[in-house]
């Protein structure tokens, strides 16, 4: 047990039942009544975002989270199968805690999964990855670098905007955040 006077940006709190990561902190000393700690935290799992206020030297449960790098191997089913790159353990994580992020995720690729008491919770790619185009209609005559754009098939299935230039079977970095275009890519 902890008090809110450990609370820190990145501090996982279990709270309902749930799992809570602080954003940030603000301790406040009023000039009447006693002092509190105001507080913005994300439900881990949903991705939630609350405000929430407690008093000073409140007694609160932290909970622990480990992020760990494992390489994404294979889907099996309705699971994903990651492993431990230092153990070789492999852990099967359901595709509802992947979520979106198999829309960026190719086999081999290293990924940060976070767990609690050895249950998945959430994983995270980086903020940027390389993927090849496997569709998009050609460009037409007049087509210009600057302009309009067109939807395009990456290798994963997921399908994002693309620049009206741009080729089937060329690579491009794409934002794994929100799957915007961030750029062409040259081998």
């Amino acid at each position: 047990m902890a008090t809110t006077n450990d609370i820190k940006n990145g501090t996982v709190l279990r709270l309902d039942g749930q799992l809570w990561t602080v954003i940030e902190f603000q301790h406040v000393k009023p000039g009447k009544g006693g002092a509190f700690v105001r507080t913005k935290i994300k439900n881990v799992v949903t991705g939630k975002t609350v405000d929430k206020t407690f008093n000073a030297g409140l007694k609160i449960e932290t909970a622990n989270v480990d992020k760990r790098n494992y390489q994404y191997l294979y889907k099996d089913g309705d699971d994903f199968i990651f492993m431990d790159t230092d153990t070789y353990d492999q852990v099967p994580v359901s595709s509802a805690v992947v979520g979106d992020a198999v829309d960026y995720m190719l086999e081999n690729q290293m990924v940060l999964v976070a767990q609690n008491d050895g249950v998945p919770l959430y994983i995270e790619l980086p903020a940027s990855v390389v993927l090849e185009i496997t569709y998009t209609e050609p460009g037409l005559q007049g087509d210009r670098s600057t302009g309009g754009t067109k939807p395009a098939t990456l290798e994963t299935g997921a399908e994002i905007q693309v620049p009206l230039f741009l080729e089937q079977g060329t690579k491009v970095k794409v934002d794994t955040r929100d799957g915007s275009y961030l750029g062409r890519v040259t081998d």
